[in-house]
């Protein structure tokens, strides 16, 4: 049976993910998808591989949603798919007044998983792995905190309270070598000393930091759709292969302890929708609200059930009842492309 075509309004289109999430939503075998997408640059791949593209306010501009708002009038959306977790907290504030549904949680949700302070005060509140941190902002009170954690006997790190992507991230280690770095590495190298971090930071003030303990081993990921209380459809994979601080290869995996582990976290932070919790080694280290690099399958279009689900034309015991199509050792291997026109 073929269903009525469905407009789906998908933010970030210039994310690393679009051109997968494009296809796949496109690809799903039983309607026609129109696909809008919206984004801060002109530059966007969205512009591209999208059937309709609107030029929109950065997420973090107060204007942000009354435009997508707008084009989701103007376009006839059906849903919309935020891709960004900074486009979440503005959307999230005015899910109420759009006509569609949008694919966010509830604010608080939203300001808990982004604000990574909270994240890990709260994660540590319900005995979660979590690494041990300390909120600072300034330079003294960075250099104190690194201290406090064991530098220089131990390598520490730190990043913005709110940051996307690896943005801001750094290691702060004793034994990093600036002439190698300078003469072999590539240029962003995250690794950096505590004396140099110190340096480049006002002396008070500024921007909160979250400096924490190094996190190590390997990396996973938890992905799926929630319901507000638990994981209605979801696996956990491998994270692998980091490449610009974006990671290029994966493959799921058969892990009851990680599913419980995302339950759990689910239930008490209220996720909605679409969302992504990260691990590395035992750590979990991020908790996006909101779809993620997903390991596609033929039988299985996490993405486009999603959408099903926000349409009402599947249950969550339906989509529950697809956890056996879920094949571990399914990899993806995420690549470079480009296009031209003109």
């Amino acid at each position: 049976m073929t269903l009525r075509p469905a407009t789906v309004l998908v933010s970030a289109s210039g994310a690393p993910g679009t051109a997968a999430l494009v296809r796949a939503l496109r690809e799903n075998g039983e309607r026609d998808v129109r696909l809008v997408g919206t984004d801060m640059s002109e530059r966007s791949v969205g512009r591209h591989l999208c059937d309709a593209f609107h030029l929109v306010p950065a997420g973090s501009d107060p204007g942000f949603p009354d435009a997508i708002l707008g084009v989701v009038e103007q376009e006839r959306v059906d849903v919309v798919l935020p891709q960004s977790s900074f486009d979440l907290e503005g959307l999230a504030a005015h899910r109420e007044r759009f006509p569609v549904p949008v694919l966010v949680s509830h604010p608080d949700t939203i300001h808990r998983s982004n604000d990574k302070a909270e994240t890990y005060a709260f994660l540590h509140r319900i005995g979660a792995p979590a690494p041990e941190f300390r909120r600072v902002n300034g330079a003294a009170e960075v250099d104190a905190a690194a201290r406090e954690l064991g530098y220089p006997d131990r390598s520490v790190c730190f990043k913005p309270v709110f940051s996307s992507g690896s943005r801001g991230f750094r290691v702060l280690d004793p034994t990093v070598d600036r002439a190698h770095q300078l003469l072999h590495e590539r240029p962003g190298s995250v690794a950096m000393r505590l004396e140099e971090a110190v340096g480049l930071l006002p002396d008070e003030g500024g921007p909160d930091l979250l400096v924490m303990e190094l996190a190590t081993g390997g990396e996973r990921t938890i992905d799926g759709i929630a319901d507000g209380t638990r994981v209605v459809l979801g696996h956990p994979k491998t994270r692998e292969a980091m490449r610009a601080g974006l990671a290029m290869y994966f493959e799921t995996l058969e892990d009851p302890e990680l599913m419980a582990l995302a339950d759990r976290i689910v239930g008490e932070l209220a996720i909605e929708w679409f969302f992504n919790i990260q691990l590395v080694g035992e750590h979990v280290i991020e908790i996006n609200p909101r779809i993620s690099t997903v390991v596609y399958q033929e039988d299985l279009n996490l993405p486009y059930l999603g959408i099903k689900r926000a349409l009402g034309e599947i249950s969550d015991d339906a989509l529950e009842a697809l956890r056996s199509r879920i094949r571990p050792g399914r990899t993806a291997l995420r690549y470079f492309d480009q296009l031209e026109w003109g």
